[in-house]
């Protein structure tokens, strides 16, 4: 794809975007298991590829400049890729070598389309991004329109840690996953926030 229809494309995404139409953005496949109370879905997605890099928390543009920038073509192939949804910011638990110690930083992710995933992505040619392989796994999630504050973040994450707390054991930090840019109508966004489960 040449330069001009690939910035005009994301162009194009980006505008429908601001009215909630995500239709052009590939999203992960995942299937509903079982719906909790107050919206709760637990899904089971497919193995993915995703491409990360360390962030500063949600509105971390240099994070989402690292990111873009890489599908845009800073790659070993100086491949465009199209942008999917959702965009995902949490917390990841990371293996300290010297001393050992475990500890945690905040990421941002993009999920690779399943055709790049598939033919073997390109790997990053900036540095502090890096290709992340995600296997088949369990998700809990509560979906939210409006705007994404950290309140908000906080306020769904309490939600949907009240509706585990019955039913199911969370193995890590809540995480966001955001399917509309920043600047979408509030009520037209899909919001999320999630947590991983443990395998059935």
């Amino acid at each position: 794809m040449d330069t001009f229809l690939y910035y005009a494309l994301t162009l194009v995404e980006s505008v429908l975007g601001v009215f909630g139409i995500r239709a052009l953005y590939e999203q992960p496949r995942y299937a509903v298991v079982e719906r909790l109370d107050r919206g709760v879905e637990v899904r089971a997605y497919d193995a993915r590829l995703a491409v990360e890099t360390n962030a500063q928390g949600q509105g971390d543009g240099e994070a989402f400049g690292r990111l873009f920038r890489y599908i845009a073509g800073a790659n070993r192939d100086g491949s465009r890729i199209a942008m999917t949804a959702p965009v995902e910011v949490g917390r990841r638990r990371i293996a300290m070598t010297v001393p050992v110690e475990r500890g945690a930083v905040d990421t941002m992710r993009f999920y690779l389309p399943r055709t790049v995933a598939a033919e073997g992505a390109p790997e990053p040619t900036e540095a502090g991004v890096r290709l992340v392989h995600i296997p088949a796994e369990r998700m809990a999630a509560l979906r939210f329109s409006g705007g994404a504050t950290p309140e908000a973040r906080t306020e769904q994450g309490r939600i949907l840690g009240e509706v585990l707390a019955t039913s199911c054991k969370a193995t890590g930090p809540v995480v966001f996953l955001g399917y509309d840019p920043p600047f979408a109508i509030p009520i037209l966004r899909r919001n999320e926030v999630a947590v991983r489960l443990p395998p059935d």
